[in-house]
């Protein structure tokens, strides 16, 4: 489990982005052509929500491939007899 958790790591900040878009469709959606001021801060508010989501899914999986990175440069380079 311990030599797994960057990749865990990525595939989760993925996802993450991948409901960030999801919760964009879902919820923001396409806007109108000549919205409301409700609808437009309703699409605001939402658009916004989903732009963190979706930031928030780059930042993991930025973690977990500068962890595999940091792995990989600090790991003991193995004597061969």
């Amino acid at each position: 489990m311990r030599r797994f958790w960057p990749l865990f790591l990525i595939a989760g900040g993925v996802l993450v982005v991948f409901g960030g878009f999801i919760y964009d469709v879902m919820f923001a959606g396409i806007p109108y052509q000549d919205p409301t001021p409700e609808i437009s801060a309703s699409y605001a508010h939402h658009g916004g929500i989903a732009s963190m989501i979706r930031w928030c899914g780059v930042v993991v999986f930025l973690f977990g491939v500068v962890s595999i990175v940091i792995r990989r440069v600090t790991r003991k380079p193995s004597v061969i007899s």
